[in-house]
């Protein structure tokens, strides 16, 4: 089997390989009746060499630390991947982080290509196909997460690097195309990798002119080269995408550029190398079509009615390159961990537990006890506090705020933590500007390489980061989120600032917890029940303005809150007639109308419920417990939308929250305006009541 002479592959062993990811692209897809046969095609050879010549990674440990990390940011190409993994024999990894014996994709994998069950799903999933790295598809955040592994391997470099002792100095590749050139937070990314000097990371720019509705020239005229270069990318060119040895200069040149990320553009076109190439029924994701097939075989010189076909010598051949030297690399990187481990106990200690999510011995000890206090702290303010504790417990712990630390109170500020920086590497406190959406893919990345990130902003621009934040849930990886500035309780800033239908939002998100809670302790208890968490990611949403700390001696436990929700206070004799519910600054107002219904003889309870994913993990005992069914009249209270409230309220239940937007006045006018006073909660519980037959 050879190719053809306009093909500049000069290796048979190459060309066979490389045509053989080419055809169970064009198969797959095929089968599929579905999928994106065109880039994998014209990409093969580009990923082939990286692979082959290039990468560090043993196909038999696909998660060791130091291994290099590869991205396929454009996803639609997932079967160019999904290639590579077969291909080379990567073995699955289950969540325990051992190795199961078995492939991570297999032939009849690939043949149920975006199949239910199968390993090859129609964009790359992190997690459920060993070998990916991260999940991508919407385009733009695969290279923006690899920013962040990138910046995470350098910061490693810093922390546990010692004479003797190059533990970690992997790179991150990630192949990108138009679409992610033109999405906005690429450009975020990229700015702040450049300015960073992140030399440890390489974009693959496949420049081949065509999106879904046709050339680029419609929408995009950018001179990506001279963009690159003003963010202080280095930029190499490769004019011809089959050019293995021009393909391995610039790998070269990559590999000896220090102080600059790099950026190598290759020309190519859709379905590279094909006698058609159908550009647009390619890029819309459509099959070759049977007949565009056999042709496309023939002219590779492939056995036209062969399907799935992987000619003898194909795996033999990967197993002879990266195979061989996946293995000794990853052999040499144990043993040099062993011989780190005599030499540096504590801090190799360190690394296989941040390897393995697992938490420090004391990761809790120190944790403040916020004294009763009716003035209060802001939960910002006592937010903070508890995280300076932890991150002196956690080493691996850091993070930081898209431009608004001061206000977000999010600053690491004990001796030694210092600022991540350019040239400089060994701080915990990173400034990512003012870019929200690249903060939070920076954040997937740098979990995905298992340190414990958080990320910081006002709630109010999760708006800008959303993406980023439904892919942390995506992949079960625990993200930290910090959003401050909760409700319309901000004040001065107004509707635009005030946040209205976020909290909503973001509760309707599979997989994510959203934990608003009352008063310093809570915050505290909030902290407790995020930092042992693996496979979920949290949204902890704080607020600007001081809360009553409370006395705990008269109302229940702030531990209540890992439970989600819980009885705060009842009625000192008998059972409630109605149940007042809260979460964050509402719930004093609850406190503060219980205690006025009292006085009236009105029995009622509150429950503060700042989670309410927790609150639903509970038993029907314990949620029937704290919102018994027998009490309908009911009042929930949050300064955001009333979305959803009416599943703990009850169909008759009253629901005091925001149905406009907000206004711009000083906090207690803000509040009076909205009916965000115990006076309105009081009377709503009264009314509550008076419904009752």
């Amino acid at each position: 089997m050879t190719g053809q002479a306009n093909q500049p592959v000069t290796d048979d062993a190459d060309r066979r390989t490389i045509d053989t990811i080419r055809t169970l692209s064009m198969d797959a897809v095929q089968a599929a009746e579905s999928g994106h046969p065109g880039t994998p095609m014209a990409l093969a050879p580009v990923a082939y060499c990286l692979w082959q010549r290039y990468l560090r990674f043993d196909p038999a440990d696909p998660i060791w630390p130091d291994r290099d990390r590869f991205v396929l940011s454009n996803g639609h190409a997932s079967m160019l991947l999904y290639s590579l993994l077969h291909l080379t024999g990567v073995q699955a990894v289950n969540p325990k982080y051992e190795a199961t014996g078995k492939p991570s994709v297999t032939l009849e994998d690939i043949k149920a290509f975006r199949q239910i069950g199968s390993r090859c799903p129609g964009h790359p999933e992190y997690r459920w196909t060993s070998g990916v790295e991260t999940t991508t598809g919407p385009l733009g955040q695969g290279v923006a997460t690899s920013v962040g592994m990138a910046a995470a391997g350098r910061w490693l470099a810093e922390r546990y690097n010692k004479p003797g002792f190059p533990l970690f100095g992997y790179d991150v590749y990630a192949l990108m195309g138009d679409g992610c050139m033109m999405e906005g937070i690429s450009s975020e990314a990229a700015s702040l990798a450049g300015h960073l000097r992140l030399d440890n990371l390489c974009w693959i720019y496949d420049n081949n002119h065509i999106t879904i509705e046709g050339s680029t020239a419609l929408a995009f005229s950018d001179d990506v080269a001279a963009r690159f270069q003003s963010y202080g990318w280095d930029v190499t060119r490769v004019g011809d995408a089959n050019d293995l040895d021009l393909l391995s200069k610039s790998f070269d040149i990559f590999k000896a550029t220090s102080g600059r990320p790099t950026l190598i553009i290759v020309d190519t076109h859709i379905g590279y190398g094909a006698p058609h190439r159908h550009d647009t029924a390619a890029a819309h994701g459509a099959p070759l079509g049977e007949d565009e097939v056999r042709a496309t075989k023939r002219f590779y010189g492939w056995p036209e009615e062969a399907h799935f076909l992987v000619p003898d010598g194909v795996y033999e051949h990967f197993r002879e390159g990266i195979g061989r030297r996946g293995a000794k690399l990853r052999a040499e990187w144990f043993a040099l961990f062993e011989r780190y481990r005599q030499a540096h106990p504590e801090l190799a200690d360190e690394v296989y537990r941040m390897s393995h999510r697992q938490l420090p011995d004391g990761w809790d000890s120190g944790l403040p006890a916020f004294p009763p206090d009716p003035k209060g702290l802001a939960s910002r303010e006592s937010s903070g506090q508890v995280l300076n504790v932890l991150a002196r417990n956690v080493p691996w712990l850091l993070g930081g705020a898209a431009d608004l630390y001061p206000s977000t109170k999010t600053r690491l500020t004990f001796d030694g933590a210092g600022d991540f920086e350019a040239d400089s590497y060994t701080g915990r406190n990173f400034h990512f500007g003012i870019r929200e959406h690249a903060m939070c893919a920076m954040a997937n990345g740098m979990a995905l390489t298992k340190v414990r990130p958080f990320a910081s902003g006002f709630l109010i621009f999760t708006d800008y980061a959303r993406g980023a934040m439904r892919l942390s849930a995506l992949m079960e990886i625990p993200v930290i989120y910090i959003w401050t500035h909760d409700s319309i309780s901000l004040g001065e800033d107004g509707p635009t600032h005030q946040p209205i239908e976020q909290l909503a939002s973001l509760r309707a998100m599979p997989g994510i917890l959203v934990i608003r809670p009352a008063d310093a302790n809570e915050v505290a208890e909030a902290w407790r029940v995020i930092m042992p968490l693996r496979h979920e990611s949290a949204v902890l949403v704080l607020s600007r303005q001081p809360l009553p700390t409370l006395d705990r001696s008269r109302y229940a436990a702030a531990s209540g809150l890992a439970r989600g929700g819980y009885v705060l206070a009842d009625p000192p004799d008998g059972e409630p007639d109605v149940i007042l519910i809260g979460t964050g600054s509402e719930v004093a107002l609850c406190v503060a109308a219980h205690e006025a219904l009292s006085e009236e003889g009105i029995p009622a309870r509150v429950v503060s419920m700042p989670c309410w994913e927790l609150f639903e993990k509970q038993d029907q005992a314990y949620r029937d417990e704290v919102l018994p069914p027998r009490v309908a009249a009911r009042v929930a209270v949050e300064e955001g939308a009333d979305f959803g409230w009416s599943r703990y309220a009850g169909i008759g239940g009253a629901i005091l929250g925001m149905e406009t937007f907000g206004a711009s006045a000083p906090i207690q006018k803000v509040q009076a305006k909205f009916g965000f006073e115990p006076t309105h909660v009081v009377q709503a519980a009264r009314d509550q009541l008076a419904r009752r037959p």
